[in-house]
């Protein structure tokens, strides 16, 4: 299980109020958690945040990768935070990581043309023909 950093969205329509929480990366944004780690609030001027950096710290520590918005929330409350790195195609290559299986090349099924419809293309390619001359 790979645990992230994010927010969560609360709050009402068009009043948005975001919890920060330690979730499984392959839960919804605003799904099952783990903990909540603190709050953000950007309507609030200046604007409002709130986290508890031991706890933050303690899930970075253990392998928690914090998502780019939090990450800069958490400087901003003080914490040094690398942004996570987003790796590209060519990395992965140059590290050595298997790129994805291709499907198998299938052929497609030929299909079967009734003696009617081919006579009838034949008469209409043959009269485009005579027509052009």
């Amino acid at each position: 299980m790979s645990v992230v950093l994010r927010l969560m969205r609360a709050g009402a329509k068009k009043r948005p109020f975001y919890r920060i929480v330690a979730a499984d990366s392959r839960r919804q944004r605003d799904g099952r958690f783990i903990e909540i780690l603190g709050f953000y609030d950007p309507i609030a001027k200046p604007f409002n945040l709130k986290v508890n950096t031991e706890k933050a710290q303690g899930w970075i520590k253990n392998g928690a990768q914090p998502s780019e918005q939090v990450a800069s929330l958490l400087k901003k409350a003080g914490m040094k935070v690398e942004k996570p790195a987003t790796k590209s195609k060519k990395k992965m290559v140059a590290e050595g990581a298997a790129k994805p299986a291709r499907k198998a090349a299938t052929k497609k099924a030929v299909r079967k043309v009734s003696e009617r419809k081919t006579e009838k293309r034949a008469r209409k390619s043959a009269t485009k023909k005579t027509a052009k001359a």
